[in-house]
């Protein structure tokens, strides 16, 4: 079911707002003069994006907010309801990642990721369907990542909780339908690579600079996405074409698109440079807003691995001639 409102007249929750996904979310929704409560854990980042917001012609609040905290997430859907009298949309976005093997990975890393991914998750989702159902029906948009399909090495808990929040929001949209509750939408987002500071802040043990597995896409393309969502709502929707693609395989042919995700993960996620370990930004904030992470040249690389996913489109169409032939 799609909004009870026009977007114009929705109050729409965003979590993870002030950087990436998030930010390009929160301006999109306010060029249609969206309400946004934006929640993330850095205040003045927050307030950055709002003041852009509010130039862009959307109202806002900003509500900081750890979302791993459940308490903390009934109040920021309590304040956005005190504050603009609804809730229409709730959309998860925030996220954390480290990268590295997953036996160097260090454990308390490894649980912080699962509870930001996947717990925050979890905790938007309770914390939003009250309200959205008070309002007489609403979307929830969880933004997961491609990651929730398939798999890609030494991303072991981003991958783990990608694939968790995927089968957490299949299994709510069944109990809101079982229940009689659909008048609530369960939607779930798998984009590609994505043009946001996520490899930058990254928690990072793999000894090489961090890069984002090219094609990349600006995070307007999510944002877009979540938009036609919030409209239009669906069960599941790709942003960004690779995604699509590497679904596609992943479904068509999985022990191929297992062996060349692995080859790819393996040499274009790192550049040369030696670097020191670090936690990045998975237990502590960044202070700054930025939606996309700089990384526009990496989408010249596509070229150069084309052959790579030439090759795993071959092997798919002959696994799919296989499986029509028997």
């Amino acid at each position: 079911m799609p909004l009870a409102r026009n977007l114009a007249d929705a109050t729409i929750v965003i979590t993870g707002a002030s950087s990436g996904i998030g930010t390009a979310t929160a301006y999109a929704l306010a060029r249609h003069g969206s309400t946004v409560v934006l929640a993330a854990r850095s205040e003045p980042a927050l307030r950055e994006v709002a003041r852009h917001c509010r130039e862009l012609g959307g109202r806002t609040l900003v509500v900081p907010t750890d979302v791993t905290d459940a308490d903390a997430m009934r109040r920021l859907a309590a304040t956005a309801v005190a504050e603009f009298g609804r809730i229409d949309a709730w959309i998860n976005n925030a996220a954390v990642g480290t990268i590295g093997l997953f036996d160097e990975i260090p454990v308390a890393e490894f649980r912080r990721v699962l509870e930001v991914n996947l717990l925050g998750t979890a905790n938007g989702i309770r914390a939003a369907l009250p309200h959205l159902s008070a309002a007489g029906g609403g979307v929830v948009v969880n933004n997961a990542s491609v990651l929730a399909e398939v798999a890609m090495p030494y991303q072991s808990p981003y991958n783990a909780a990608k694939h968790a929040m995927r089968g957490l929001s299949d299994t709510v949209r069944q109990e809101l339908r079982a229940t009689g509750r659909g008048s609530v939408s369960i939607c779930t987002v798998l984009p590609a690579t994505i043009d946001t500071p996520f490899f930058r802040h990254a928690a990072n043990h793999s000894g090489r600079q961090v890069l984002p597995p090219p094609p990349v896409y600006p995070p307007e393309v999510v944002a877009e996405t979540i938009v036609r969502l919030l409209r239009r709502p669906r069960r599941e929707a790709y942003a960004g074409g690779a995604a699509r693609l590497i679904g596609m395989q992943w479904r068509l042919a999985p022990a191929l698109a297992e062996r060349v995700l692995g080859w790819y993960g393996r040499y274009t996620q790192f550049g040369p440079p030696p670097t020191a370990d670090t936690t990045g930004n998975v237990f502590r904030p960044d202070a700054a807003a930025s939606t996309d992470g700089g990384w526009h040249g990496r989408r010249r690389q596509l070229v150069r691995i084309s052959a790579a996913f030439g090759l795993a489109a071959a092997g798919t169409a002959a696994a799919l001639a296989r499986r029509l032939t028997r």
